[in-house]
């Protein structure tokens, strides 16, 4: 299938070698069990993979396979991408932080992201509204809280602290974390789609977590300034068949769900990206599709240059060429997902 052209890129300098992680997603119908989490995380650690990543819906917690496998290795980093602010306060998912990063010694790393309206309001019963400051105010919070230089004191408006608001006894004090955390600055990660919100990434956090990426397209404005060692994390669908079109297909079915029905009608981010991304008329006639119940032909519409170039799919031969224009964006890590052994060593070697 055709492949467009260089994109007339802004990224600037400091690009570098391409690193993996292994992205174990989110459980559905079928949990894995803990052994087999260990296995995967494993080899991964033995491929020279960088680091292990989870993910949350309203399924399974980020959490908790990363503290399953935090035993079994000891090179690999632990990231959450994405951990939903809204299942958390900001302090405990300073918590969280704490604790992965001392039973990993020092190994983790936290992604965390808004979501969209219809999980947070739907499923954890929290207001949507003002996500830019509401993230903002939560970065700041759980940095003070992991620094643990004084009690944690927040004006709000989106977490006070000490709360005095309706309910509230009047007791409330500032806290200081009991625990002296091995590290107080465990570093943060933004799940970011919007425009305003990456510009917030690259202002407040260690890295960013998109959740599509093209190396042919300018979908982001990425800063041409920024630290070295600032994290761009991207989930990539790798497979190793010889039918392009075949391997497709599970890709498509991914993105038809969450460009179609990841989100409501009136506010979905991913449908939202996929249209800046150049494709406008395919994401909302695949949105059309799947809210009408058609999601099969949701998953039709789903444009195969589109679910192409946002993946490595195809022969060994054909996933080393075009890795090399991946080396040309500032990506710093492939999230591969799906744990094939074949995916991972490929990947492995043209990476090494």
């Amino acid at each position: 299938m055709p492949r467009p052209g260089p994109a007339n890129r802004n990224y600037g300098a400091g690009m570098g070698d391409l690193k993996l992680g292994l992205q174990f997603g989110y459980w559905t119908a079928a949990p894995r069990p803990a052994r087999d989490l260990i296995e995967l995380a494993v080899r991964a650690e033995d491929l020279g993979f960088d680091s292990v990543w989870t993910g949350e819906s309203w399924s399974s917690d980020a959490f908790s396979p990363l503290a399953a496998v935090a035993g079994a290795t000891s090179r690999v980093r632990l990231c959450t991408g994405i951990a939903q602010i809204a299942a958390r306060t900001p302090t405990a998912m300073a918590m969280h932080a704490m604790t992965l990063d001392g039973l990993s010694e020092g190994r983790a790393a936290v992604g965390i992201g808004v979501s969209g309206p219809q999980v947070v309001e739907g499923w954890y019963g929290r207001p949507f509204g003002q996500p830019l400051a509401r993230t903002r105010e939560y970065v700041a919070i759980m940095r003070d809280a992991l620094r643990r230089e004084a009690p944690v004191s927040a004006p709000g408006p989106h977490y006070p602290l000490p709360y005095t608001g309706d309910g509230a006894l009047g007791l409330g004090k500032p806290l200081k974390m009991i625990t002296h955390p091995r590290r107080g600055d465990v570093p943060v990660y933004l799940g970011a789609e919007g425009p305003k919100n990456v510009a917030m990434a690259f202002e407040i956090a260690d890295g960013w977590v998109p959740l599509y990426w093209s190396p042919y397209r300018d979908a982001y404005v990425v800063p041409d300034t920024r630290p070295d060692d600032f994290e761009i994390a991207v989930n990539v669908s790798v497979v190793v068949a010889d039918d392009i079109a075949t391997a497709l297909w599970p890709i498509k079915a991914t993105l038809g769900f969450y460009i179609g029905g990841m989100g409501a009608k009136t506010k979905n981010f991913h449908t939202e990206l996929m249209a800046r991304m150049g494709f406008e008329e395919e994401a909302h006639r695949i949105q059309d599709l799947f809210f009408a119940g058609k999601r099969d032909e949701a998953i039709l519409a789903v444009p195969d240059d589109f679910a192409d170039e946002i993946s490595l799919v195809g022969p060994p031969a054909r996933i080393a060429e075009r890795i090399e224009a991946w080396r040309s964006t500032p990506v710093t890590t492939l999230l591969v997902g799906g744990g094939d052994p074949d995916a991972m060593r490929l990947l492995a070697d043209l990476t090494r």
